[in-house]
């Protein structure tokens, strides 16, 4: 009897702190910060039109989103939509319809950029190349977060993403950049 006691005893025990590893909270230090990421990301479908962004999801799954000029949920599309192309897309949910609020293409932000004091490259898998030895603190890493190009820690709206010319916009001011060939 004594011997069972003492194994449920330990069973109780295991189990308790077992359950407190589950629940223990991580701190983060003053200037880290959880950021929830709303960026829907994959592939510009065929069924993409004038109105209508088809998008297949990272996840596998196939989205239609509405593409508006106009009102309350004007779409942004940025860089194009060419079938096959890497998109980052920001909906909402409108009267039961998916609505992209900013579509990004991903495809056609890669390559080489430059500007009076700029010279770099973005490339696949958040990869920035510098091209400018003197630069006290070139860019070395991309990534859209909610909508937001963010270079290292700098983060800036696109402005503007055509075949030749991108503008990207922080709080400091619009910079312009053309494509390198």
């Amino acid at each position: 009897m004594k011997k069972w006691s003492i194994m449920l005893l330990s069973l109780l025990l295991f189990l308790g702190c077992s359950e407190r590893k589950k629940t223990v909270k991580v701190e983060q230090s003053k200037d880290e910060e959880t950021v929830v990421d709303s960026t829907v990301y994959g592939v510009c479908g065929e069924s993409t039109g004038m109105h209508t962004l088809e998008l297949i999801s990272d996840e596998g799954d196939t989205l239609q989103y509405m593409l508006n000029d106009d009102g309350d949920y004007k779409s942004d599309v940025l860089g194009g939509k060419m079938v096959g192309d890497h998109m980052a897309v920001i909906g909402t949910k409108y009267q039961d319809e998916l609505v992209a609020r900013k579509v990004i293409n991903l495809t056609s932000l890669l390559g080489k950029w430059m500007s009076i004091d700029k010279n770099f490259e973005i490339q696949e898998g958040g990869i920035v190349k510098s091209f400018v030895r003197s630069e006290k603190s070139p860019w070395t890493t991309w990534k859209i977060l909610n909508g937001q190009l963010m270079l290292n820690k700098d983060t800036f709206s696109i402005y503007s993403l055509g075949a030749d010319s991108l503008y990207l916009e922080n709080k400091v001011g619009i910079f312009a950049y053309q494509r390198q060939k």
